[in-house]
């Protein structure tokens, strides 16, 4: 780690610009630190809480004194409804780009960025980090791998009580509550969609139903039930999962079960263990339980994005996953508001200039 973050160094002049400090740039902040110790980081924000104030931080408050540092590295880590609007206004710099999840709440503006920065042959890379968990890893690498055979069906469900979600902020005054900053389940808990089509591919189309069943505070939904067909394989057999998502649970959960020809195999992302039931068996074998925790995972993903940029090649993942994230959400939305099933359009990515 310490020889690439060298490498990175030597060639990026350290200077990495972070937009927004709620508590995914505050968790940045820490990782750029570890990983750059020498870096020049300066923050951009328009508003300071009680609790910043007393941190010794080194902040620019417009967008010509952002523009003036010249960044090499840009974290664009403010409410979800301004990621693209930000981002388009430092595409005309030599800047790369670490984009929190998710990329946006609607697929405005996101072809452009990405066609752009295409273009430049700059790195956009979106924050989806759950793809580092090792667990979740492992079971993805047991599913390619045959060891239950054909999936025919996948079952999640990923549950928190927002409340006691940033337990050190009032939660009606966070960006999940609030619908003009990105908030709401789909946006918020979107790392099970990013994930499921990680492992199984596109989506086809989506029913569902997105409600409001607490007396939370919020102006967004706090329960989403999805129904996702996949594009069908080569059996002509199309796979069919169940996403079961909330912010009123107070049993924490996040898990997935796939159940195919061989028998079943189940992830439970609390615990971090992958367990298998094979046809003919009585009881679950484990086969992982030894993961590297949630933290790790931000280290891991920043390692990914400094390699992206030393080797000039797209990360792990792309703005390009990030959209088809958020088309899929745009879907599901218009399914709850029509109440039928509703074919995910896809945006076809091309090179161009926003000059």
């Amino acid at each position: 780690m310490k020889q690439v973050a060298c490498r990175i160094q030597d060639h990026m002049n350290k200077k990495i610009l972070i937009v927004g400090l709620g508590s995914m740039g505050k968790r940045h902040l820490s990782v750029i630190q570890k990983l750059f110790p020498e870096a020049k980081i300066k923050i951009l924000r328009q508003s300071k809480g009680r609790e910043e104030t007393r941190l010794e931080l080194d902040e620019v408050s417009s967008l010509d004194e952002a523009r003036q540092f010249l960044p090499e590295i840009i974290v664009i880590c403010n409410a979800t409804s301004e990621h693209i609007n930000t981002a388009l206004k430092f595409v005309n710099s030599s800047a790369n780009f670490f984009i929190e999840k998710p990329i946006s709440d609607s697929t405005k503006g996101i072809v452009r960025l990405i066609s752009y920065l295409g273009t430049t042959g700059r790195v956009l890379m979106v924050g989806y980090n759950l793809r580092y968990l090792e667990s979740l890893q492992a079971f993805r690498r047991h599913l390619t791998e045959g060891l239950i055979g054909e999936p025919l069906s996948v079952r999640c469900e990923v549950g928190q009580y927002l409340p006691s979600w940033r337990s050190r902020k009032d939660y009606r005054e966070s960006v999940s509550a609030k619908r003009e900053l990105g908030g709401g389940v789909l946006l918020e808990l979107s790392h099970e969609i990013d994930y499921l089509r990680w492992i199984f591919g596109e989506v086809d189309w989506v029913r569902a139903t997105t409600l409001r069943q607490s007396e939370l505070e919020i102006n967004v939904e706090d329960t989403v039930h999805l129904t996702i067909g996949f594009e069908k394989r080569s059996s002509n057999r199309q796979l069919i999962a169940i996403l079961n998502m909330d912010f009123i649970r107070h049993d924490t959960t996040r898990s997935c079960m796939v159940i195919g020809e061989k028998g079943s195999l189940r992830w439970n992302g609390i615990s971090g263990e992958v367990s298998f039931f094979q046809a003919g068996e009585k009881t679950w074998e484990t086969l992982f339980d030894n993961d590297n925790g949630v933290e790790g995972t931000y280290i891991l993903e920043w390692q990914e994005l400094i390699r992206a940029i030393e080797e000039k090649r797209s990360p792990a993942v792309t703005g390009e996953d990030g959209l088809r994230v958020v088309e899929i959400i745009d879907a599901a939305r218009l399914s709850s508001k029509s109440g039928i099933q509703t074919t995910v359009t896809r945006s076809p990515i091309k090179n161009e200039s926003t000059r």
